[in-house]
């Protein structure tokens, strides 16, 4: 850790880079203590390490803190120093009593407190909700900055996330999902945006480097996401991603594919309306093959051209499918009021842009035709290829 506390508790903060002789000083002369468990804590000036300070072996509160990475310390230091630079009132490794927790720092911008925590290492959910909570109720926003060194990356535009990273996902205020990473070895930060879920733990996604020194918090905040997606890409993904789980399907894609065949239906041809990138997709941790098929069957098949059905029918059957863990939602604690079924309407919304439907109201859609279904490999390509150069810019537009 970076602050301690002397006998008269005088803070010292090793983020004020002192010189080392001061420091020395400092070890002759005083007696430094743990801010938040009032132990003895050892100042360490090596040459190998960052300055940091240390507790004493056997102290209660040594699991919490003791197991910083210098990519960690470097990390929280760098981002300290930069809000500095901006003029931002920051406090680095603040201890609040009444939640008896540290954030990495925390700092108050436009009159509203923030508590930042960069956070280099996996940590359970249940401990990642509880400091958020614990933030929230403390009139903190919670910042959540993942180490960079979590983030990998499988090919230039497609990131492997598990449960662990979309808990980092956070929102913008147009509505765009980005996750916020910082290398210290390089000093930039790494936003992961435009992020279009097509598996359980594999995405779409756009990169985005900034240099710590050029860039302001605002960017942080509140960044610019414009990505697209290229939909043969997309196809050839979930292609393959289709042929895995096909060979080697769990209890839950079992459960689908036995379903699909039921219907006389082949998950090798399915249409191009299905398995569509859907902006919100990430809120659904189950494919978008399989959800959008669920909408087909549940609702589409079940009507005639010309036939209204309701957005609380459509509702209703989707929340069947979760109460029946066919359909899986994914827990993004720091993104507040954007409900699962909203990637839902998402997908009706584009259903109507193709003709397909046409909505009636704010609360119905009228059925204008059937989605006919390819009866061959061959019928299926020709039809993916009209389709997609058609509306290839209305489904990659982010």
């Amino acid at each position: 850790m970076l602050t301690a506390s002397t006998k008269n508790g005088q803070k010292i903060c090793l983020g004020y880079n002192y010189k080392k002789e001061t420091l020395l000083y400092f070890r002759r002369r005083e007696e430094f203590f743990c801010p938040v468990c009032g132990e003895r804590v050892l100042l360490k000036l090596g040459d190998q390490r960052m300055y940091h300070f240390s507790h004493i072996k056997g102290g209660e509160c040594r699991n919490s803190y003791e197991n910083e990475s210098v990519y960690h310390m470097e990390g929280k230091l760098q981002l300290y120093h930069w809000l500095l630079r901006q003029k931002i009132p920051a406090v680095l490794e603040y201890y609040d009593k009444k939640i008896q927790q540290r954030p990495d720092i925390k700092f108050t911008y436009e009159n509203q407190k923030y508590a930042l925590e960069f956070q280099c290492s996996p940590i359970s959910e249940e401990i990642f909700l509880k400091r958020t909570r614990s933030y929230v109720d403390a009139g903190y926003v919670p910042l959540w900055i993942l180490g960079n060194e979590q983030i990998h990356q499988k090919k230039k535009s497609i990131l492997s996330l598990s449960n662990f990273h979309y808990l980092f996902i956070q929102q913008t205020v147009e509505g765009s999902y980005y996750l916020p990473s910082y290398c210290p070895e390089k000093k930039h930060f790494h936003l992961l945006d435009s992020i279009v879920s097509y598996s359980i733990k594999n995405a779409f996604i756009q990169n985005r480097f900034y240099p710590i020194s050029n860039v302001e918090i605002n960017c942080l905040l509140n960044p610019e996401c414009l990505g697209q997606i290229n939909l043969s890409n997309w196809n050839f993904e979930l292609e393959k991603a289709n042929m895995n789980w096909a060979l080697h399907p769990n209890s839950r894609q079992n459960s689908f594919l036995h379903e699909i065949y039921q219907h006389n239906l082949n998950l090798f041809l399915l249409p191009p309306e299905i398995g569509l990138p859907v902006h919100s997709s990430l809120l659904i941790q189950t494919s978008p093959i399989i959800w959008q098929t669920y909408v087909y069957l549940d609702i589409l098949t079940q009507k005639h051209p010309m036939d209204i059905f309701t957005v609380q029918e459509v509702e209703r059957s989707f929340y069947k499918r979760i109460g029946r863990k066919e359909i899986i939602i994914r827990d993004l604690p720091l993104i507040k009021h954007i409900h699962p079924f909203s990637a839902v309407m998402e997908y009706l919304f584009m259903l109507e842009k193709f003709g397909i439907m046409t909505q009636k109201g704010k609360a119905a859609f009228q059925l204008n035709r059937n989605i006919p279904f390819p009866q061959s490999n061959r019928e299926r390509e020709d039809r993916k290829k009209v389709f997609f150069q058609k509306y290839q810019r209305m489904i990659s537009k982010r």
